[in-house]
């Protein structure tokens, strides 16, 4: 069976990890494989936004080792910088919302793969670990840039210097999702949240999006030039028109994703 699990629902893109005997750690074959199955998900215009989770007890837990010590394997220069860096980069700027359900425990590069996603929800069981202190290395997968700002810089060194277990109830509490749902509601309402964005102005989503991605570097007078730019073009969509329209006309609107 696939690593990688894709299906297309209700106008969403559900991408799967599907390595469930190993808590749906990477190797080589499944990091190639979501990037593919992003970009299809990018590229389709059936798809409105992309659900992520993973099967079984765990969402990831991060790189399967046994394949960083195998002679025959990849080798550290690539697993980042063809594996992880590729997905992360994609995940930031494909011009969709992504969801991301966390349905267990998210370690290392699996937590940051997670963190990255647009909205981050999680079942109340999950937990999250930034376990690479733990091996000798770094938190990588976009991990020193994305959690200081979700969680701020004291927080996020002690999870990355220790390695801690967090749970999810903590995790909400930190900053670092947006909601936590109980076992009989998890796959409900994580659901929702992707089919409501799919039924939402796709392209302003996008410029959402893409705005909060500059706006960690820019300065206020910057972004509010980017605010402009990107507003005329939310202006000029034709789901802009529909919003309008259906205001005016107190009526919900059909937004087309155009």
């Amino acid at each position: 069976m696939s690593s990688i699990l894709f299906e297309i629902k209700n106008a969403v893109a559900v991408i799967t990890l599907n390595r469930p005997d190993k808590l749906n750690s990477f190797n080589r074959e499944m990091a190639l494989l979501l990037q593919q199955q992003l970009d299809e998900a990018a590229n389709n215009k059936a798809v409105r936004c992309i659900y992520i989770t993973g099967a079984g007890k765990g969402f990831c837990a991060g790189q399967d080792l046994a394949e960083v010590v195998d002679p025959n394997g990849p080798g550290m220069n690539k697993i980042l910088s063809e594996h992880y860096n590729p997905i992360i980069n994609r995940i930031r700027n494909i011009a969709k919302p992504i969801v991301c359900a966390v349905n267990g425990v998210a370690a290392g590069a699996g937590a940051n793969l997670a963190l990255a996603c647009d909205i981050v929800v999680a079942h109340e069981n999950a937990s999250f670990i930034q376990a690479f202190s733990k091996i000798g290395l770094i938190p990588d997968s976009g991990g020193t840039f994305i959690l200081p700002r979700l969680i701020g810089f004291q927080k996020a060194s002690a999870l990355m210097v220790l390695g801690d277990k967090i749970t999810a109830t903590e995790a909400l509490q930190w900053g670092m999702l947006y909601k936590v749902f109980n076992e009989e509601n998890f796959i409900t309402e994580s659901w929702k949240i992707a089919t409501t964005l799919a039924d939402m102005p796709t392209k302003a989503l996008a410029y959402i999006k893409h705005a909060l991605n500059c706006s960690v570097k820019n300065s206020m007078e910057e972004q509010l030039l980017l605010e402009d730019e990107y507003q005329q073009k939310a202006a000029a969509t034709k789901d802009f028109k529909e919003g309008v329209a259906a205001f005016l006309e107190k009526r919900l609107p059909n937004f087309i994703g155009e």
